[in-house]
């Protein structure tokens, strides 16, 4: 259903090739009409939808020489029928048009309103919105694939095959109390109880890929350590294929945390060149390892390099803090020497990159180690309603030969509900405008 005109600037607000001023609600021709003259055409009321139209754009003391089109609702993104201007990119124009937008009964949008109102009239779900905004924010071709995985409506269809399949399951309970028979019961219980199973084996599918799509859509958090002067911040340049951290001889160089990130086959891996770990007197030096350890914590991966030429207990003392955490063991600076560790992931020279490339597939190997062409669980928000659904199906299951008919209905009603909530058929109104304000004005 329409309501009131919104417009909004739906490009970046900067000195660019072009801008878009969209429109969108009741009448949104009715403004166009007052502001765009098309070439070879008496009007915009003569336009055919889904057309591109040359002629001026008018605003409050100047024109621009732009395009016009015209999206028919409910054939359009938001359902409702949508007007957009494409116009030069200047900021003042821009700004103009939308001004003109506005003097003509428009309302400013607010943060995500066009994306809300096409969730408002079915054109999209509430989780396919959330990939739209994945995709837009995203800094890496994996969060790319990750969000258009949400926005094409793959979760949202496994989500409504689970809710389809768990009203059948409801309808057979409701209709074994209309019609409480033994024999019939007693099969119908079978059903539902293969039912469930179902359900939770395709939930635990789902919760299954939830660690691989977080890596997908934030990247992977990398932490590189190891004593003084093992050659970390000469790592971290090679991988950046930069110069980012200073390289010196003189041990414990580094003291504060040295940041930077590469895409490794579509991955974004976000580096942190930690203070090198030792006992120290100096307390700035001992600020940074304080530091460091602290970014052990927070890291998905650690990169731990030894000296080929000098390893010796102090690296067995920073090993013993980060063996059970998911580290890759570098000895580097094998172009000086050939000594061998038992604990060693690869040899590599990170002056020459030598074995650098190999380093790379096993960080993928590491902190993915799946197909990058899967479709993932990526967002917390689904991990967590998926979770809520698989306890009160495995309640249900638990209870099946124990509880009374009606009870059982209760958990699988509060499961399906959960399930809902991730394509928002059960969404709260809270949940929705959180996910919405997200948006920038304009989407």
């Amino acid at each position: 259903m329409a309501e009131e005109n919104i417009s909004a600037i739906s490009t970046a607000l900067s000195a660019s090739g072009v801008a878009v001023i969209r429109i969108s609600g009741e009448s949104p021709l009715s403004i166009a009409e007052k502001m765009f003259t098309p070439v070879g055409k008496t009007g915009v009321s003569d336009f055919e939808p889904y057309k591109m139209y040359v002629g001026e754009i008018h605003a409050d003391g100047f024109s621009d020489f732009g395009m016009c089109v015209y999206f028919k609702g409910p054939k359009s993104f938001t359902g409702e029928d949508v007007v957009e201007f494409h116009c030069h990119g200047g900021v003042a124009i821009t700004r103009g048009i939308l001004k003109k937008t506005l003097d003509l009964g428009a309302r400013l949008a607010t943060n995500g309103e066009f994306t809300k109102r096409a969730f408002m009239n079915g054109k999209l779900s509430l989780s396919s919105a959330e990939g739209l905004i994945d995709m837009i924010n995203s800094e890496s071709v994996s969060g790319v694939k990750a969000g258009y995985y949400l926005y094409r409506e793959k979760l949202t269809e496994e989500i409504n095959r689970l809710q389809d399949l768990i009203t059948d399951t409801l309808s057979q309970i409701d209709c074994d109390m209309d019609f409480p028979e033994e024999d019939l019961e007693r099969s119908s219980t079978e059903k539902v109880e293969k039912d469930l199973k179902k359900v939770i084996n395709s939930i635990d599918a789902l919760l299954g890929t939830y660690r691989a799509g977080r890596t997908l859509k934030n990247g992977v958090s990398v932490g590189i350590v190891g004593k003084p002067n093992t050659g970390k911040s000469s790592l971290l340049n090679a991988l950046l294929d930069y110069e980012k951290a200073i390289v010196s001889d003189l041990a414990g160089t580094t003291r504060d945390i040295v940041e930077g990130a590469i895409d490794i086959d579509g991955v974004r891996f976000n580096f942190s060149d930690t203070a090198g770990i030792r006992e120290s007197g100096d307390k700035i030096e001992e600020k940074g390892v304080s530091l460091s350890k602290r970014i052990l914590e927070q890291s998905d991966l650690i990169l731990f390099l030894m000296d080929a030429s000098q390893i010796d207990n102090e690296d067995d003392k920073i090993y013993s803090l980060i063996k059970d955490k998911n580290v890759i063991v570098v000895v580097n600076k094998i172009d000086k020497c050939q000594i061998k560790d038992d604990r060693a992931d690869i040899y590599l020279s990170a002056l020459y990159r030598e074995n650098l490339d190999k380093l790379k597939t096993l960080m993928i190997e590491k902190s993915v180690g799946v197909d990058l062409n899967g479709d993932f669980l990526c967002e917390e928000r689904h991990f967590e309603a998926l979770n809520r659904a698989k306890l009160k199906f495995t309640d249900a299951l638990l209870g099946i030969n124990s509880v009374s008919l009606d009870i059982l209905a209760i958990d699988i009603k509060d499961g399906w509900d959960a399930l809902g909530e991730i394509s928002g058929r059960t969404a709260t109104e809270d949940i929705i405008n959180n996910i919405f304000m997200k948006f920038c004005v304009g989407k």
